[in-house]
């Protein structure tokens, strides 16, 4: 059975520890994509810190038990940043760090986009933008008619979607839908790294006010620092008292953050990144490469 998350706000110890880890994550992403040689730096980046707050906080799930009947479900539906979730799931205990090496290779578990049948502790296939939001819904009407667990608890699905996939018609087509069947178990977040392989998302297809967008689909809507662990937890703990619609998050973040040579430029949406680029990095942050 899956443990209970905590339901208070994280102290700051806590949220040090959360840092912590996310610095960790990082770096063992950044080198998976280096050993490659070329990856999804800038989308991976951005999403750090969510995906530690929620696999560290949030999530009920277990690592020992990937298809655990009570856990909670998470869909990366920008597939893309499959490097920042390998991660994530090496440092919670689901898979062994030295698979990272492998990232995109032959025979590899760890395609460059996320999927189900390779991955433990991936719940949905990816990549094809718009479709994993979509799936994500569904999941989330098929938890609630499950019921709570035995402890009384919901049963949640969460979903993290990028701004530039928000481009995709089929994203608002599954926003219709969850909120008319008023997923409150469904908290998804929005990525909003400003950019997308094009270019910026202002100049490819401007989104305007991301919260009144979702507002108006009948959401709850939030906007936090994607990078401030304090602001994260304060955001899904609201999040998750309400009650009769889905939320959705915006998250305001760095494209290929704690990447300097990269950082806030489309073209870290998937670059070149070998050992040179990687020492650059741990020079910047004043770490030893195998550190």
């Amino acid at each position: 059975m899956t443990a209970k998350v905590p339901e208070t706000p994280a102290s700051a110890a806590e949220i040090s520890a959360l840092a912590a880890r996310a610095k960790s994550v990082r770096r063992a992403c950044l080198q998976s994509i280096a050993t490659l040689g070329i990856g999804h730096v800038g989308g991976s980046m951005s999403v750090v810190e969510i995906l530690v707050a929620l696999y560290f906080r949030h999530l009920r799930l277990d690592p020992a038990d990937s298809k655990a009947a009570d856990r909670d479900w998470f869909v990366l539906s920008k597939g893309h940043a499959g490097p920042a979730l390998y991660a994530t799931l090496a440092e919670k205990g689901y898979l062994p760090k030295e698979l990272l090496s492998t990232l995109n290779k032959g025979g590899t578990s760890l395609p460059s986009h996320a999927d189900r049948k390779l991955t433990p502790g991936v719940d949905m296939s990816t990549g094809s933008l718009g479709q994993g939001f979509s799936a994500a819904t569904g999941i989330a009407l098929g938890l609630r008619l499950d019921g709570p667990r035995s402890d009384g608890s919901t049963k949640r699905c969460w979903v993290i979607i990028g701004d530039g996939e928000s481009d995709e018609g089929q994203v608002w087509e599954a926003a219709s839908f969850a909120a008319h069947y008023g997923l409150d178990n469904l908290i998804a977040f929005t990525d909003a790294n400003k950019f997308q392989i094009d270019g910026s998302t202002e100049a490819v297809m401007n989104l305007r006010d991301l919260c009144a967008k979702w507002e108006a689909f009948g959401w709850k809507a939030l906007r936090v620092d994607g990078h401030d662990f304090a602001a994260l937890d304060r955001a899904i703990l609201a999040a998750k008292t309400e009650k009769g619609r889905p939320v959705m998050i915006i998250l305001d973040t760095i494209k290929a953050k704690g990447v300097p040579a990269l950082e806030g430029r489309a073209e870290s949406h998937n670059a070149p990144f070998t050992a040179v680029e990687m020492a650059a990095v741990d020079a910047a942050s004043g770490e030893a490469l195998h550190g």
